[in-house]
């Protein structure tokens, strides 16, 4: 396990950031971020947690992605894998000196696997680059029943619209009955097991549930009580009900296992 002994150490008032550092930093090497955890008294072994971020052309997402994540308390490394973008993700990336930017061919599940197949943690965390994080999501992560070994967070989308409230609504319900989390929900998977599944199948869509419908033969991913923040680009370009059909079309046919129309299948295409 690639741990740190925090023992007193935890807030930067204090002075003692830069010893933390260093003992994070020989712990598991250069490319890490590790903020102290706040409003703790008492030493604790923490775990580092790989977040892996597949990006394509998300130079306006992006940004505020990374400042939700970076603002966590807790270690971690953050493996970014372009998949061919020709805006300024790269760019942006390489602004954070603590982001290992990796490439891998455009696709969610080739460029999750990149990222995991690089990752130190003992737990892989896959954000989305459009997706925000709940305050202390690493941490809560970290303080996880050595039992449990995945799961994901509730999720709703950006903005105030009523409809999309009722869309996250029912998504949340239904990976509450299901334990299918999808992409956007921020799942994270303790790494041994990631790499006995064998990762993410290789497929240019659905990546995210054909993973999980294996993960639920061998554990119970739980449904954490925060929640992730999507950008609703999406489904506001293309129109809310119009994608929330397609969704639930191709839903129906990869539980019948049928053929996707091509008409549901536009709802993968790029929107930025």
């Amino acid at each position: 396990m690639n741990a740190v002994d925090y023992t007193n150490l935890y807030t930067k008032r204090q002075g003692n950031c830069p010893l933390i550092l260093r003992l994070a930093r020989a712990a598991i090497g250069s490319k890490f971020h590790a903020t102290p955890p706040r409003g703790i008294n008492q030493a604790i072994q923490i775990s580092m947690i790989s977040v892996i971020i597949p990006a394509y052309n998300e130079e306006k997402a992006l940004p505020a992605t990374l400042d939700c994540l970076f603002n966590q308390p807790g270690v971690f490394e953050v493996i970014l894998v372009d998949g061919g973008s020709v805006d300024r993700t790269q760019e942006i990336a390489k602004a954070h000196d603590s982001i290992q930017l990796l490439s891998s061919p455009k696709g969610r599940a080739s460029q999750m696997n990149a990222g995991a197949a690089r990752a130190r943690g003992d737990w892989l965390l896959f954000l989305h680059a459009d997706t925000l994080l709940p305050e202390d999501a690493l941490m809560t992560i970290d303080a996880l029943d050595g039992n449990i070994a995945a799961g994901g967070f509730r999720h709703r989308f950006s903005g105030q619209n009523g409809s999309l409230r009722l869309i996250s609504l029912m998504d949340n319900f239904r990976c509450r009955s299901t334990r299918i989390i999808y992409g956007d929900q921020a799942m994270f998977v303790r790494q041994r097991l990631f790499q006995e599944l064998g990762g993410f199948p290789d497929q240019p869509i659905l990546e995210d549930i054909a993973f999980c419908q294996q993960l639920i033969q061998v554990t119970q991913p739980i449904l954490m009580e925060s929640t992730v923040v999507t950008d609703s680009r999406k489904f506001i370009k293309k129109g809310i009900w119009r994608s929330t059909g397609q969704v639930v079309l191709i839903q129906l046919c990869v539980t019948l296992r049928l053929p996707i129309p091509r008409t549901a299948l536009t709802f993968f295409q790029d929107v930025r």
